[in-house]
């Protein structure tokens, strides 16, 4: 029992005792006494913290004569980040506004008092998240003379660069319909992002027996029930945003299809953007969508660890959304000056180089520092923002892949709301149904004892949208009437009530193909 004791304690030591002493081996040359601290949020994975906060604590010190650390705060994803800061700017409007004169709560740009928000920076997301940041928190405060007034805050403030500074950073503000970079500069891209499918080679290759996917509506076919991994729009922003793209890409009508039909085959919707890509490379999923730098990541960590080229990632041509992944500084944090610094350091070039160079490779291109840039310990997949990158060291990149060059010049069409509403109610709360009624769609039109008037009756069936009661006016759900729909969930408790129906109407309708195709197979 007692040798079984001390193995138990000597593992343990192991298990503890490898990262502080890997720490001490990486970390050892980073002076870090009397570091000034900086407190970001982040939906970023650990490879993207510890990159960047080694590197930003070696270039403060050698900038400013003062290292500077990270404090790393990791709530979630883009959504409960939000979430979490929607709480803290309501308690702090109520706290800074209670009580004012009605004149000092006036303007469209008021400044929270220095540290009254826990977070100095926002570090990843999308665009559109950052853009809510900009848009900020309305709370009713009472003033001074008892009335009661709405006080907008923006939970971000503009940065200090000068149009000329703008300009050489990042030459025209755009990739594709997209903006690198908000105008008045509420929140700045420091990388960019594309969504694809990540996908595994053997299950396709030797299990399912079909040629490996190159469009989205690839993962429609009914040979992958019960093997596509796909994320809950409502719980990750960025997997909403590769829905909404593909809708933009593919139009309302063949978009919702692949929408619906990959609905159909899932093995299950999870609310982490990050588990596909693993589930993949594990072969319990065929294939699932990802973030660029999640795919090209899992694949390469499969690669490194002997499991040679199972996993593969697709973006499918032409069809390719790509969007800044910005920085903002919070209203409110307790060091702006030091935010700003980290959004300069962001946009160096040594800072984009941790984005896309190889690990610890003395053949990376020299910095100012004089060292090789890139990141020590883990190569991180992500495109830069910055163009100057792909024009000076792009053969040094461990994607040679040029966003700027494939990205699609289709606008992303905002029904992001329409995708939260209608895969919940579609997909994801009456998964099992809309994975039974795709099924019996698929043997329906397998079988061959079904006509054709019949197989498109079961079709309409399955990819049929509820209509929406408006004004006693009853509304379908169409490219023509969405904002019209969205605008009816708006009003209070009218979401809840129409969702209950809607997913009525898709069971409902699943069932129906089930019973069917039942009765005559």
């Amino acid at each position: 029992m007692r040798t079984t004791q001390i193995v138990i304690a000597l593992c343990l030591l192991v298990v503890l005792g490898v990262p502080f002493a890997m720490s001490g081996v990486k970390r050892g040359d980073i002076h870090t006494e009397g570091a000034v601290k900086l407190i970001v949020v982040t939906p970023h994975v650990p490879q993207i913290r510890d990159e960047f906060a080694r590197a930003f604590t070696i270039w403060h010190d050698r900038e400013y004569g003062q290292p500077a650390v990270i404090d790393f705060r990791t709530p979630g994803g883009t959504s409960e980040i939000r979430k979490q800061l929607s709480a803290m700017f309501t308690d702090a409007i109520k706290r800074q506004f209670i009580g004012r004169d009605p004149d000092e709560v006036g303007g469209d740009f008021l400044i929270l008092e220095p540290g009254s928000i826990a977070f100095d920076v926002m570090f990843g997301g999308g665009s559109y998240d950052h853009s809510a940041l900009k848009d900020g928190t309305t709370v009713p405060v009472k003033l001074s003379d008892s009335t009661v007034q709405n006080v907008t805050v923006s939970q971000s403030v503009p940065m200090n660069f000068t149009q000329d500074e703008l300009d050489e950073i990042f030459g025209d503000n755009e990739i594709g319909p997209q903006e690198l970079y908000d105008p008045e500069q509420y929140w700045i891209g420091t990388a960019l992002s594309s969504f694809g499918i990540v996908y595994n080679r053997d299950v396709y290759r030797d299990r399912l027996k079909l040629p490996l996917p190159e469009q989205f509506a690839d993962l429609m076919k009914h040979e992958l029930g019960g093997w596509i991994a796909l994320a809950d729009p409502r719980q990750s922003g960025s997997i909403t945003t590769t829905f909404d793209s593909i809708l933009g890409n593919e139009g309302w009508t063949e978009g919702w299809r692949i929408l619906r039909g990959m609905s159909g085959n899932t093995r299950y919707f999870t609310n982490s953007s990050t588990k596909p890509p693993i589930d993949v490379s594990n072969g319990e999923a065929a294939a699932g969508l990802a973030i660029d730098f999640y795919g090209r990541g899992q694949a390469q960590i499969i690669k490194d660890s002997g499991g040679g080229d199972r996993v593969g990632y697709q973006e499918p041509k032409g069809a390719v959304y790509v969007d800044a992944d910005p920085i903002s500084i919070i209203n409110g944090g307790a060091n702006p000056e030091l935010a700003r610094r980290f959004v300069r350091f962001c946009l160096t070039e040594e800072g984009q180089a941790l984005w896309q160079f190889a690990k610890d490779n003395p053949d990376n291109p020299i910095g100012a520092d004089g060292k090789p840039m890139g990141p020590e310990w883990s190569e991180l997949r992500r495109m830069p923002v910055r163009r100057v990158m792909y024009e000076k060291y792009f053969p040094y990149f461990m994607d040679q892949v040029n966003p700027f060059d494939i990205v699609s010049d289709v606008q992303n069409p905002g029904w992001r709301t329409g995708v939260q509403v209608m895969m919940g109610c579609f997909g994801i709360d009456i998964a099992n149904d809309c994975r039974a009624g795709y099924e019996a769609l698929g043997e329906a039109k397998a079988s061959g004892q079904f006509s054709d008037e019949e197989i498109a009756e079961l079709d309409g069936l399955y990819f049929a949208f509820p209509e929406t009661e408006i004004d006693g006016v009853m509304v379908p759900f169409t490219e023509a009437t969405y904002r019209a729909v969205r605008n009816e969930w708006r009003k209070p408790g009218r979401q809840v009530r129409l969702e209950i129906e809607y997913t009525r109407f898709y069971r409902e309708n699943y069932r129906e193909i089930a019973r069917r195709v039942r009765e005559r197979l």
